[in-house]
């Protein structure tokens, strides 16, 4: 069907890749953006070309996410899974609910499990799995951050990408649209990505078919891969939420200790509020709380304050614990999409020094003289941030980068097609 609206944006898009020069500038590549060091210049509205023509498939940015009505494979996919779906109502009273009002009727035997409400993380319903609240390995930290990509985020991937030190990114499906060549750098530079939802609202509150227009437009966007791992906003999670993830196939990610870095500036919370709490998690582990199992802690990439106490603590977070490593890592997840062609390193790859695995720029392993990446020996003291990783520097970076159409925008191309076409 050559007029197709699949063939015609099939066209579009290789034909706006070829006419891009190679050493196209600004928002044109994820290296060109990544290059960016001016966070006001970084923070600008772009037009990104695939986004522009794909943004009719998929709900508008921060609304509550439903299935569109010309979404067949969306439709199709939603009513092979209701069967799946616990009889469990939502919670509250939409739209208080959609922002965490909720009218404290529910039950307190916590029949759904719900995490809101009592803390719970081992489900009542049958055939469902526990979350993910801890990591295996002792003395290891599942790290990573919520609410990305954001804008200004350049300096602290510079930062994580000097010290060879990956993460797990918890990415919020309208905050892809915004910025979406931030969020292909995170592919790039090895990160582990997970879904955070479309819009960041309550999710016990949602409807069934809301639950699955959220997780079903932020999986996968213009990063080009399909994540197997969310991050429930808020940590909002009960036994119909949790049975939509595993219908979709996402393992449910919570945390055991909160930096609520988030919440600086509100009213009686100062940055050395935040920096008690990371201080807490660091007194846990130098007292041998993580001797037979390590543990996960909320950090975000929400604004510089976050990032910045992430980078501020890192390199002590580092001298705690041995193993500063992504969620999928600490838990042998080596296929962490539904693509092929992407992997991440077992748990022992990357204590060793492999941080990177296929589908990523470069890897790392002892023969480079350095020190296995997320050990305490990885993560001298340094006041620029540098350690002993240096030849990992942003311009290293660069030289990796550079060279033809990166794979993750040949991922557009799939990204949309898929959606268009209803596979």
């Amino acid at each position: 069907m050559p007029n197709s609206p699949v063939a015609c944006l099939s066209a579009f898009l290789v034909v706006s890749l070829l006419a891009l020069p190679s050493n196209a500038q600004n928002r044109s590549t994820e290296q060109e953006e990544a290059g960016i060091t001016d966070q006001t210049a970084e923070c600008q509205p772009y037009d990104y070309p695939p986004v522009d023509a794909a943004i009719g498939n998929f709900p508008v940015n921060w609304a509550t996410a439903t299935i569109l009505p010309n979404d067949i494979a969306a439709a199709a996919k939603y009513q092979s899974i209701v069967g799946l779906i616990p009889n469990i109502a939502p919670k509250g009273t939409q739209p208080g609910s959609l922002d965490g009002v909720f009218d404290g009727s529910y039950n307190d035997t916590d029949p759904d499990c719900w995490w809101t409400s009592t803390g719970c993380t081992i489900p009542k319903h049958p055939g469902i799995p526990a979350d993910i609240i801890t990591t295996p390995e002792p003395s290891s930290l599942g790290y990573g951050f919520d609410d990305g990509p954001n804008c200004s985020h350049n300096a602290f991937y510079d930062y994580l990408w000097q010290k060879n030190q990956k993460a797990t990114m918890y990415y919020i499906g309208s905050n892809v649209m915004d910025y979406p060549l931030e969020a292909q750098r995170a592919l790039k530079d090895g990160h582990e990505i997970c879904v955070h939802t479309w819009s960041h609202h309550y999710m016990t509150a949602l409807t069934n078919e809301q639950l699955f227009a959220e997780f079903w437009y932020a999986i996968k966007l213009v990063v080009g891969v399909t994540p197997t791992c969310w991050r429930p906003p808020y940590g909002d999670i009960d036994d119909r939420v949790r049975a939509v993830a595993q219908a979709m196939g996402l393992r449910s990610i919570l945390w055991t200790y909160d930096s609520e870095d988030w919440s600086e500036g509100d009213a009686g919370v100062t940055p050395a509020s935040i920096d008690a709490n990371y201080q807490g998690l660091i007194s846990a582990a130098e007292n041998g709380t993580f001797a037979t199992a390590g543990t996960i802690m909320l950090t975000h990439e929400l604004n510089n304050f976050t990032m910045s106490e992430a980078m501020k603590f890192h390199d002590q977070l580092g001298t705690v614990f041995k193993y500063l490593v992504p969620v999928g890592v600490a838990l042998n997840v080596t296929q962490p999409y539904v693509e092929s062609g992407y992997s991440l390193p077992t748990f022992q790859q990357y204590i060793s020094g492999i941080t990177m695995s296929n589908g990523s720029s470069s890897s790392s392993g002892s023969g480079n003289g350095q020190t296995p990446a997320g050990s305490s020996g990885s993560n001298p003291s340094s006041s620029n941030g540098q350690g002993s990783s240096s030849n990992k520097s942003a311009g290293s970076r660069s030289a990796v980068s550079s060279g033809g159409v990166s794979i993750a925008l040949l991922g557009v191309i799939a990204t949309v097609l898929v959606r268009l076409s209803g596979l």
